[in-house]
């Protein structure tokens, strides 16, 4: 390791440490003998969007056993300017083993009574007893050049500065999160119940064969409660006495809403009252609504009234959930802050679809709002989870009805027991069918619909589905039990591991371009992987190539044949016209396999030793 002073060495170091060490987030703590480097490292982080770790209890009272009663009890942890050896070493565990710091910055100014090399060899010491990250900024140059040395020989990298140091953490930060973000391969409908897709779309053909684009309140609402999101209760009314029985039904508070096709922003023709708390009221509200709107909107020639009961929960936050198609990526859904200043406060995070739990929590995190979403003063938690499931759901809508030009629900209110939209605004459009259920998407969702059971002859039950980047683990282990000859067959080459760059390319799909289908069956309730089939698209667009491996103890069990029938029928629904592959002269079964399903065999011109499989699909 050499001492990182250039931008490529910091890179290079953050690297190394990424390889070597865990990080989980982006909680620092910071350990320095000199408070002007800690507010230099505070600065940085800021600026950085790291996170100052806040200190257990337990971490405070263990520094309170070995720092001078004046330390500084916070974090940066100034270890103050006289700090001995055992100083750094106890304040180092103790930051390691807080659950709540992801990675800790030991940074040393030499002093008069200090002495670098044994300080650098305390924090070496200490670094060994944990894999989160540890780094450190050591400052005089030559002073300390045999403690860089030390660092070097420890593999702790050791930077110049504070800024540098700061920006190596959040280069291993950011590093996790996009190994993260790799991993996240969602399925378009959630493992919960089953949303009502056909009578969704049969809502959005009704309103486009009328010509219409704007879905009615009760339209959108019925589209929410098809894919089980949470929606307040609403009566539509056509006259002031239908409003006061729809009142006194709900009980008192109510809203009042105007309720009209043409009109998509209520608020901003006076259409909306809030908290109308007597009979009385009710009617003239009712009253007061139509010459609002009528002042505002004079070609209207009739419209209705809706009765909600009025959300009183004191604990509610009002948020947004949205989705809009943009020309270039395809459909993106928003997370912010709601209600009537959403355009004020700007504070929203943008995602593509489709979501799972991982990035819908991303999601919400990236917005200011998310601090309001977590128990403060005298207002408990919200429910996360009933929040993460909204966003959830809106990505399937997303997924499954193409129709879906824009979805606004605002306000959607979440509270300590749940969520509920308070209000919906849905635009639709006719939407170009292909071949590709979803290509109106920039993301292809993991194809759930492709998974099949199959039983096979000797009654062993099997699954056929797509592979998933967690996928990793059990394909290398299913090529490590590949015979050798099992293996040259496959890859026409002499291999014995799968490296880290392989498994990446053959588990992280996007499922438009490429397929792999895994047969896998159930032992002592883990999955085995017993072969796989897989496909690429070639440069033309149009054709494809297949491979097919099965294990070496399950063949000639009909696995084969079932892998390649799934496959070549995914390539037809993807629009392929065509499917080759490359078999060794040597490799008879899986010859015989391919022409009992169709496939040409030919002799390859340019060499003897392949055979040329080809089928027109």
């Amino acid at each position: 390791m050499v001492r990182a002073d250039t931008i490529q060495q910091l890179f290079a170091a953050a690297e190394l440490l990424a390889t070597q060490c865990r990080v989980h987030g982006r909680r620092l703590a910071i350990v320095t003998n000199g408070g002007g480097l800690g507010v230099m490292a505070t600065d940085r982080a800021i600026d950085l969007g790291i996170e100052l770790a806040s200190l257990s209890d337990d971490t405070i009272a263990s520094l309170d056993k070995v720092l001078p009663a004046h330390w500084s009890r916070s974090n940066p942890i100034d270890v103050l300017g006289d700090a001995a050896p055992e100083r750094y070493k106890a304040a180092v565990n103790a930051c390691l083993q807080d659950e709540g710091i992801d990675g800790v910055l030991v940074m040393l100014s030499p002093q008069a009574m200090t002495d670098p090399d044994a300080c650098a060899q305390a924090v070496i010491d200490a670094q060994q007893t944990s894999s989160k990250p540890v780094l450190a900024c050591w400052m005089g140059q030559q002073l300390i050049a045999s403690a860089d040395r030390l660092f070097a020989r420890h593999h702790v990298p050791c930077f110049s500065d504070p800024e540098s140091s700061v920006e190596a953490f959040a280069c291993l930060a950011r590093f996790y999160e996009n190994q993260q973000l790799l991993m996240q391969v969602p399925g378009p409908l959630s493992s919960h119940s089953e949303p009502d897709i056909e009578g969704a779309r049969l809502i959005i053909e009704s309103v486009l064969a009328e010509n219409r684009q704007a879905l009615t309140t009760a339209e959108s609402r019925a589209l929410l409660h098809a894919f089980d999101i949470p929606v307040s209760l609403s009566i539509q009314c056509h006259s002031a006495n239908e409003a006061l029985v729809a009142a006194e039904s709900f009980g008192y508070p109510v809203a009042m809403k105007i309720n009209d096709r043409h009109i998509q922003h209520k608020t901003d023709v006076g259409g909306v009252r809030l908290n109308i708390n007597n009979a009385a009221a009710v009617r003239l509200v009712y009253k007061e609504l139509l010459e609002a709107v009528r002042k505002k909107v004079p070609d209207i020639k009739s419209f209705s009234v809706s009765i909600e009961p009025m959300y009183t929960d004191p604990f509610g936050r009002e948020c947004l959930v949205g989705a809009n198609r943009d020309p270039v990526f395809g459909t993106t859904i928003v997370f912010g802050a709601g209600g009537v200043k959403v355009e004020v406060l700007q504070d929203t995070a943008i995602a593509l679809p489709p979501l799972n739990t991982f990035l819908a929590d991303k999601l919400i995190n990236q917005t200011k709002i998310a601090a309001m979403l977590g128990e403060f003063r005298d207002m408990p938690a919200v429910n996360r989870d009933a929040l993460i499931q909204v966003l959830l759901r809106v990505s399937e809508m997303v997924c499954e009805l193409p129709e879906i030009e824009s979805l606004d629900i605002n306000p959607l209110v979440v509270d300590e027991r749940g969520v509920l939209a308070l209000d919906v605004r849905i635009i639709v459009a006719h939407h170009v069918k292909k071949i590709n259920r979803y290509d109106h998407m920039a993301i292809h969702p993991y194809p759930t619909h492709l998974t099949r059971q199959e039983q096979l002859a000797d009654g062993t039950d099997i699954i056929i589905r797509p592979i998933r980047p967690e996928d990793a683990l059990i394909e290398q282990v299913f090529f490590r039990k590949l015979s050798t000859e099992s293996r040259y067959f496959r890859f026409m080459q002499e291999l014995n591991e799968l490296s880290q760059d392989m498994l990446i390319r053959f588990t992280q799909l996007d499922y438009s371009r490429e397929l792999a289908l895994m047969a896998v069956t159930m032992e002592e309730e883990e999955e085995i992987e017993v072969g796989v089939a897989r496909y690429s698209m070639n440069p033309d667009g149009s054709s494809c190539e297949f491979a097919l491996v099965v294990a070496d103890e399950w063949q000639h069990k009909g696995i084969g044949t079932r892998l390649m029938n799934a496959l070549i029928s995914s390539a037809r629904q993807q629009g392929f016209s065509l499917m080759e592959g490359e078999i060794l002269t040597s490799n008879q079964p899986m010859q015989r396999l391919v022409e009992s399903l169709g496939f040409t065999v030919t002799a390859s011109l340019e060499e003897p030793s392949i055979r040329l499989a080809s089928m027109h699909l």
